[in-house]
């Protein structure tokens, strides 16, 4: 199997790697902002495979299956993107304290421009009261790494501590739907079953 991750992300990587599924790395370069403003009001699900899409479609590898993933972030009622500036991660954070964050995740794999398969998936992270003290302490220990999350958090390493619960899967958290990529891989033929 030929496949490419049209991502730099570490945590995708990761999976990947773990899962023991070979890829090489590829990362598209798009204007996310330019295909979300063409969604009008979908669904955060239905942007986030919009964007997945739009990465893999990006990255041109004849031939090969090209995997595109993205994660958007909504609570409250507001859309967050990753933070642009420590002060921007501090008030995200603040927006998060005592509230319940929807992380979509959405994954998708291409072939020479046809999309064959796509999967989103939500979780649901329940953020503790977080005092300014607390933020301003996590950020001296995760900034800048966080600034490359979407959550400003990163759920394996000191990120744990911001949540009381979590609903829904790791993998989908960590930024990739991971077990259903990895069933579309096998559907497609490219892992054994």
């Amino acid at each position: 199997m030929a496949l490419v991750l049209a991502s730099k992300s570490a945590s995708r990587r990761m999976m990947l790697d773990a899962a023991g599924v070979a890829y090489r790395c590829q990362p598209a370069d798009i204007d996310e902002r330019a295909v979300e403003a063409g969604l009008g009001a979908a669904e955060p699900g239905a942007v986030a495979l919009a964007l997945a899409e739009a990465k893999a479609g990006a990255v041109v590898a004849p031939g090969d299956l090209v995997l595109g993933s993205d994660s958007l972030v909504i609570c409250h009622g507001r859309r967050f993107d990753k933070p642009a500036s420590r002060a921007d991660a501090a008030a995200h954070l603040r927006w998060f304290s005592g509230r319940t964050m929807e992380l979509h995740s959405a994954a998708a794999l291409l072939r020479d421009g046809a999309v064959v398969w796509r999967h989103a998936d939500c979780a649901r992270l329940v953020v503790r009261e977080l005092s300014d003290a607390f933020i301003d302490q996590y950020l001296d220990a995760e900034w800048p790494e966080v600034g490359h999350c979407v959550g400003v958090f990163r759920i394996e390493g000191r990120g744990a501590h911001l949540f009381e619960r979590i609903e829904g899967s790791q993998f989908t958290v960590l930024g990739m739907p991971l077990l259903p990529l990895l069933g579309g891989l096998r559907q497609l033929g490219e892992l054994t079953s």
